[in-house]
Order: C-alpha cells, then sequence, then structure tokens
C-alpha cells in the first residue's frame, strides 16, 4: 500500500463539510471529538452530519454540527434499510447541498466505498476515509487501513482524531461532546419526583440492555450489584432502557431487596443524559449509555464483552471488567461457544466493589463544551 497522502489544501478552505457516521449512537458520540477537530479547525464552514436514525437522535445535543440528514444505509443493519430510490434521492439532496468535501467515518471492520461512492455520485469533490482495498478515484484522500488486526486496533475515538489530522483538522480537547439542553433537568427532575425520588436524592444508574445479545451481562446480577452499592452508599437505583428492555430490568429489580426505579421507556435523550449527569455512576453494558457518561463527566462500570477492543470509556473514570477467554475479539453479537464467560464470569461483588471505588474519588468538574 502507498503512504498516507499529505493533507490537500484544499481541505482547509472547505466551507461545507459532509461527515458521514452512518452505524449507533455510540459510535457518533465517540466520533464527536473529531467533529470538534472539523469545527476547531474550520470554525466558519457549515458541517452537516450523515447519520442512521439512531445516530440523528444526538442533533438537539451537538451544537458543532450545524445540521443532520437521516439516512438508514443499506449496507449497514437495519429493520427497514433505504430502497435504491431513497438512496438515489440522497444522492440528489447531497448533489445539491454543494459540499466541498466529505470524510467517513468507519469502525475497521466497516467498508468506506459504498458511502464514498454516494458522496462521488453526488459530485463532493473531496473525499476520504480508511480503507483496506484500493479505492482508486472512489477516494480522494484514501489512508490504507491501519487496523486491520482488531486486536490491537486503536480506540474508536483516536482512530477518528487521526484521520481528521491527517486532513489537517485537530482539537486541543479531544473529549466526548454531548450538550444538555435548556428543560432536561426540569422535565428529569419531575419524572423522579413522580418515580419516588426525593428531590436531593443521590443516585446510581442501572443500564442492563444492549443490542448484540453477547454484550449482555446477565440481569440478576446487575441487581445484585446494584444491592450491594445501594446498601453501601445509601443511593438510589435508576433502571434505564428502552421499553423492549424492560423485562430485562423486571430480572435485575427482582434480585434486589430493596425498592428501585425503572424509567425503561420513559425518558427522552436529553432526560437521560440529565440522569446520567447527576448519577453517582453509572453501571452498564458496553453500549450507548457508556458513551454517554464520558462524555457527561461521570464514572463508569463498563461490563465489556470481549468481542472487540477498541470501544471501552474514553477520558472518564472507569472500570472495564470482563474475565479474558481464548475466544476474544469474535466480533460476533451472539457468543459462538453459547457460555458468555467473557461476562458470566464476573461476580456481582466484584461490580459492586468498583462502582464504590469509583463513587468514593473526588469528582472532577466537566465544564461545558460548545465546540
Amino acid at each position: 500500500m502507498p503512504p498516507p497522502p499529505q493533507p490537500d489544501p484544499a481541505w482547509a478552505r472547505a466551507r461545507r463539510v459532509l461527515a458521514v457516521r452512518l452505524d449507533n449512537l455510540g459510535d457518533v458520540l465517540m466520533t464527536t471529538p473529531a467533529l470538534a477537530a472539523i469545527r476547531h479547525s474550520l470554525p466558519q464552514a457549515h458541517i452537516t452530519l450523515l447519520a442512521s436514525p439512531s445516530g440523528a437522535m444526538l442533533q438537539p445535543h451537538l451544537p458543532l454540527v450545524d445540521e443532520v440528514i437521516t439516512h438508514r444505509a443499506s449496507w449497514m443493519k437495519h429493520e427497514r434499510p433505504a430502497t435504491a430510490l431513497e438512496e438515489m434521492s440522497l444522492v440528489h439532496r447531497l448533489a445539491e447541498s454543494g459540499f466541498d468535501a466529505a470524510v467517513i467515518f468507519t469502525v475497521c471492520t466497516q467498508s468506506p466505498l459504498p458511502a464514498a461512492m454516494l458522496c462521488r455520485l453526488a459530485g463532493i469533490p473531496l473525499r476520504a476515509a480508511y480503507c483496506r482495498e484500493n479505492p482508486y478515484s472512489v477516494l480522494t484522500h484514501w489512508l490504507p487501513e491501519p487496523d486491520l488486526d482488531v486486536a490491537t486496533a486503536r480506540h474508536e475515538v483516536q482512530r477518528q482524531l487521526d484521520l481528521c489530522a491527517s486532513l489537517g483538522w485537530q482539537t486541543p480537547d479531544p473529549r466526548l461532546r454531548f450538550a444538555l439542553n435548556e428543560g432536561d433537568h426540569a422535565s428529569l427532575a419531575a419524572k423522579l419526583r413522580l418515580a419516588g425520588l426525593a428531590p436531593g436524592g443521590r443516585w446510581i444508574v442501572v443500564h442492563p440492555g444492549a443490542t448484540a445479545a453477547s454484550r449482555r451481562y446477565p440481569a440478576e446480577r446487575f441487581g445484585e450489584a446494584a444491592e450491594a452499592i445501594a446498601q453501601d452508599s445509601g443511593c438510589g437505583v435508576v433502571y434505564t432502557g428502552g421499553v423492549a428492555e424492560q423485562a430485562v430490568i423486571a430480572q435485575a429489580q427482582a434480585a434486589m431487596r430493596r425498592p428501585s426505579i425503572s424509567l425503561a421507556g420513559a425518558l427522552s435523550l436529553g432526560e437521560l443524559g440529565a440522569l446520567v449527569a447527576g448519577a453517582q455512576a453509572l453501571v452498564s453494558n458496553n453500549s450507548g449509555p457508556v458513551h454517554l457518561a464520558a462524555a457527561l463527566g461521570t464514572p463508569v462500570v463498563d461490563l465489556y464483552a470481549l468481542t472487540n477492543p477498541q470501544h471501552t470509556p474514553w477520558a472518564v473514570p472507569s472500570r472495564v471488567l470482563n474475565h479474558d477467554v481464548p475466544c476474544r475479539n469474535c466480533l460476533k453479537s451472539v457468543c459462538p461457544q453459547g457460555h458468555h464467560d467473557c461476562l458470566a464470569q464476573v461476580p456481582a461483588q466484584a461490580v459492586a466493589e468498583a462502582a464504590l471505588q469509583l463513587m468514593s474519588a473526588p469528582r472532577a468538574t466537566v465544564s461545558p463544551l460548545e465546540s
């Protein structure tokens, strides 16, 4: 493969930039430092994020982005991927927007070429991405894929920062971004009062769900850990998740002796952010709330399945818990061995101890970030 290209001065002159990140909400959160690098380097540019419906939920909380276009890419996992007609409509919309440049953010196992081809068909003159194979003219700025071995892959945040740096775009502050809006705290407080949490109370957040079955710690262990944390700290326990995770949360709550609160399916993304921001700690599977906590400075105990290594909590006090297994880095959504040992062998007491240690340490103040 050829050496990485030097930045074309044209990237510094871009005034309409398309940032493509078409997977999940957590992936977009881990790309926010790269988006901040674009904003810091091109303060006058109009930045558009092309995102999945999940990623697009972040729009009200990303002031560094001027616009979000939602697309269910056919080369990504969606219940109803875009039709060919919808993809052609997207090409026309991108063409009409007059973008100067497009940067395509992917994990190391994804190909950027479908998105790059859309951008080429839309007439976007500058197109950058990592790519395993030679993209020829589909990309104008090709970085040969450096993370060929997932076991040694860089953290996802660093990967995207490095891509931007190759274009001459950098940020002095590489933290994740999530801006709470006026009203998020007030509406959350009303829901907590209705749920029975006294004003001024302290709480931990427990998130026992995850989109992939291979990334789920046993629900009853979450409950056992939450019981131990609450008993030692006096904190209330608030469970979060979607409507589909209510049954998993009920299992966790059943393992507790003391009462707890479930807000599954009851929170907006902003209210979830306010809940996590006000928590003493988050205890969670490796899922979107972990990266939300990282953006808000809330300590995290991450039950981190060893399916892939590059998505651990970024720049936040954290404990990453798992049990080493020979089948690590399997990249599977369902445990191919059927034993889930990388999570199932972690005792609940270890989870509780990790959370209590984090909670006893001084909490750093996280200042709001505008860019």
